[in-house]
């Protein structure tokens, strides 16, 4: 299982600049087999252990974290996003670079992130989930956010679909539907994750 981080997980910033690095490029690669695009504007990364500590460092270095106390609140907002047994976490960007893109997208998408789904070869679906403090503080009724965060609960009937292969994640907004398969690479990675 993978266990959640504490506080003796994250680096000081001296010792952070040490390993940033290493740490960094290590992180670029597994992003690449972790990261999906969904159609036009959709990217979903799923998160884990690793990716979760590169972000809280990244945080506590941008923003010179120098307490406990200020590095607790990051752990307590990110910590969410490691996945546990059967489940698998994700990042959820609307991609949009302009203000026509945002305009014409963010209002539109209104509810996107409970609409993300993946399509196992059985022919079940798994709906994603949407963590309730996340959903707080993200959604609004005119616009939606270009950050979510979303969750997939497997049974061990599913993580068996799942390994069987092949698996589409898919969004099925009223104003954007599409679907992509995962690719080898990232099957892999997500397996890993279910199997922890």
């Amino acid at each position: 299982m993978a266990e959640k981080l504490t506080l003796d997980d994250i680096a000081d910033l001296r010792a952070y600049e040490r390993e940033r690095d290493h740490f960094r490029h290590e992180v670029i690669a597994l992003k690449k087999r972790r990261r999906v695009p969904v159609g036009p504007v959709v990217t979903l990364v799923f998160e884990n252990r690793t990716t979760v500590r590169f972000q809280i460092q990244e945080m506590a270095r941008a923003e010179r974290m120098l307490t406990d106390d200020k590095i607790l609140v990051e752990l307590d907002a990110y910590n969410p996003l490691i996945p546990g047994p059967g489940q698998l976490m994700a990042t959820m960007f609307l991609e949009l670079t302009n203000q026509e893109e945002l305009e014409r997208w963010l209002p539109a998408l209104v509810g996107v992130e409970a609409t993300v789904e993946l399509r196992l070869a059985d022919g079940s679906v798994v709906p994603c989930s949407v963590d309730p403090a996340h959903a707080a503080q993200l959604t609004r009724e005119q616009v939606t956010a270009s950050v979510h965060y979303v969750g997939f609960d497997l049974t061990e009937a599913q993580i068996a679909a799942f390994a069987a292969g092949p698996v589409r994640l898919a969004v099925a907004h009223p104003a954007y539907q599409f679907a992509t398969a995962l690719s080898p690479e990232t099957h892999a990675e997500l397996l890993g994750d279910l199997r922890a």
